[in-house]
């Protein structure tokens, strides 16, 4: 038997109380727990010395397996990572953007390997094209009450005080821009655990007809989606790629003609552009070709005069928007935006209109970086606390705190020394900016009124860029870019 094999160490049987099949490939037994008066492991029992012999490989569709290779076609018909069907609201890249392949080069050159000259005409370029800017963002750093219990828990560690901080300042910005009330359907992407809408959820309370889409590409634990079973509000997560979102053909949103409101936490480089096109142009303007009846006209032919007056009177105390429109607004902290990739940018038409292309493109977006590389070698190391929190931002938490940046062929450590820590942090801000006046051009375009502020101290979230953006006819407060 396979199992009386003798291992390098000589030993003939396994250890007591453990499976008796002698792995071949390590050299050991297996090492799984046996029921009382068994003898192999539920993967081994009921195998012959035939069957324990026959060659396991890899499964082609998940390498974290393994299977019998004369089961491998019946494998594939039952394997948890085979392909789905596709479900009606998956378009293949619907807000994936243009592609130009003459745009660019089929191989780049790293930052490190350019010469001082063309770095230099690199950063006279990004200056140029910056001219003008308001390199000043206003501080809205805010809160809500809906987080003042948690925020004041003595058993929050220094990582979930951090990420209920920019919680509740995004919540804070949300109710700010009179988006925080009843009847419209937040559109979380990005969502990971789901916290960011588990806390709006609270805030609404016993809010009527509110309704949380939650978008997330991976699979992922721990999500607190689930603990909501409130009457009023109703939870949908959707696994999958925002790059093949179509709003449009979820059946909650066709059916409801609810007015979305886009939010997301540290929405990761490339995916803070598919989302904004997802929304204005994917969704929005779909609703507006198909000139569909707005939610305030069917609630008036449902209502009396009566009803009306009471219901209007309701939702100004209640945030109720006076004009139904698709998307009712944006609220998005940016993050990594070292991660864009031109195609998918919205701002190209601002990058060309500037003299810039898909090079230069791919040149500022590696040297944002260099922003919250500087900042973390200087302002985050003047304290041993301020220390103590920087390696909590990198310890692979669901944000990217301090930009996703490391030490790699594109930062500062690696790059000509004629600039200073202190010029690459003000350099890789520049970059960040001028990405952003892009979609801040583009929303404009489309219809809206953005804004750019920093919602959160740096020493909270490096990343601290709050993007928010409201339909022009809308009353709430106007902020500047």
């Amino acid at each position: 038997m396979a199992a009386a094999a003798l291992t390098p160490h000589g030993t003939v049987f396994p250890e007591e109380g453990r499976c008796g099949y002698f792995v071949e490939k390590k050299k050991r037994f297996c090492r799984m727990v046996v029921a009382a008066g068994k003898r192999f492991c539920g993967e081994h029992a009921g195998a012959s010395e035939e069957e324990n012999a026959r060659k396991r490989i890899l499964c082609p569709l998940d390498p974290k397996h393994t299977v019998y290779e004369d089961r491998l076609a019946k494998h594939l018909k039952k394997c948890n990572s085979r392909e789905k069907p596709k479900p009606d609201f998956f378009i293949q890249d619907i807000n994936a953007g243009l592609k130009d392949e003459t745009e660019i080069p089929d191989q780049l050159v790293p930052i490190s390997s350019l010469s001082e000259e063309q770095l230099e005409n690199l950063i006279k370029k990004l200056r140029k094209a910056s001219e003008g800017l308001n390199c000043t963002l206003k501080d809205q750093i805010m809160s809500h009450p809906a987080l003042h219990d948690a925020l004041n828990d003595p058993k929050n560690g220094d990582s979930a005080a951090k990420h209920l901080k920019q919680q509740a300042s995004i919540l804070g910005n949300i109710e700010n821009l009179k988006l925080l009330g009843p009847r419209r359907c937040f559109v979380e992407f990005g969502a990971g655990k789901g916290k960011l809408s588990h806390w709006v959820d609270i805030a609404l309370k016993d809010a009527e007809k509110v309704h949380f889409i939650l978008v997330e590409k991976v699979t992922t634990r721990f999500k607190v989606d689930g603990k909501h079973r409130k009457k009023n509000s109703v939870f949908e997560r959707l696994q999958i790629d925002i790059q093949h979102l179509c709003l449009n053909k979820i059946p909650l949103l066709s059916k409801e003609k609810l007015p979305i409101v886009g939010i997301g936490k540290h929405l990761c480089g490339v995916a803070t552009d598919l989302a904004l096109r997802c929304l204005v142009e994917t969704y929005a303007a779909s609703c507006e070709e198909r000139n569909e009846e707005p939610l305030a006209k069917r609630i008036k032919n449902d209502k009396t005069e009566k009803e009306i007056n009471t219901l209007a009177k309701e939702g100004n105390e209640k945030n109720i928007p006076e004009k139904w429109t698709p998307v009712a607004g944006i609220v998005i902290a940016l993050c990594c935006h070292h991660r864009c990739d031109w195609r998918h940018y919205v701002g190209k038409e601002y990058f060309r209109a500037l003299g810039l292309g898909a090079v230069d493109f791919h040149y500022f977006q590696r040297m944002s970086s260099w922003a919250t590389c500087g900042m973390r070698k200087t302002t985050l190391e003047a304290s041993n606390s301020s220390t103590k929190r920087r390696d909590k931002q990198n310890d692979g938490s669901e944000e990217h705190d301090d930009g996703g940046c490391r030490i790699t062929d594109d930062s500062p450590e690696s790059l000509p020394g004629f600039l200073t820590v202190e010029e690459k942090k003000k350099i890789g801000h520049l970059c960040k900016l001028l990405i952003d006046q892009g979609r801040i051009k583009y929303l404009q375009q489309k219809g809206f009124s953005p804004a750019l502020q920093y919602y959160t101290d740096p020493l909270v979230s490096l990343e601290n860029v709050l993007l928010t953006a409201l339909p022009n006819h809308s009353s709430s407060p106007e902020t500047s870019a």
